[in-house]
């Protein structure tokens, strides 16, 4: 299926491309969440209207997302949970537990932008994570684990 992007994509296109994708993929996520509509006749015409508005509204979450990258950029998240003698954590540290972290100190970060390429967190100490703000915002806070016995 072919469509035209309303919003850039990360691995697919930027803002106005037409691309094909798969049925599926555009049926079931695409076009659901507005980042693309089907190649017609009206949606290219309306596209073209809407064009300037949209690249405005992409530059302004772009803006919003290297605002908030500038303050979490180095940022220490503490979280403390249940250890062994060993370092080893009785259960993880997810990013759920994260994002709510993140939450008390006043940063709004979805859970699904912490990228943790190990998994969770199942030991004592300190590990650098990355927050995909946005497709081309990508920010690096340091969450320490702490121990409690």
């Amino acid at each position: 299926m072919q469509v035209i992007l309303m919003e850039k994509v990360v691995n697919l296109g930027n803002l106005g491309d037409v691309v094909k994708v798969r049925d599926g993929f555009a049926r079931n996520f695409l076009i659901p969440q507005g980042k693309a509509k089907r190649v017609t006749p009206e949606n290219m015409a309306e596209f073209e209207k809407r064009r300037a508005e949209l690249e405005r509204q992409q530059a302004e979450k772009l803006a919003g997302a290297q605002e908030k990258a500038a303050k979490l950029e180095g940022l220490m998240v503490q979280i403390t949970r249940k250890a062994g003698v060993d370092g080893r954590l009785f259960g993880s540290v997810t990013n759920f537990d994260i994002a709510e972290a993140l939450k008390t100190q006043g940063f709004d970060v979805e859970k699904a932008d912490i990228r943790m390429p190990q998994g969770p967190l199942k030991m004592i100490g300190d590990a650098h994570l990355q927050i995909a703000l946005h497709s081309d915002v990508v920010t690096t806070i340091t969450v320490s684990v702490l121990g409690e016995h």
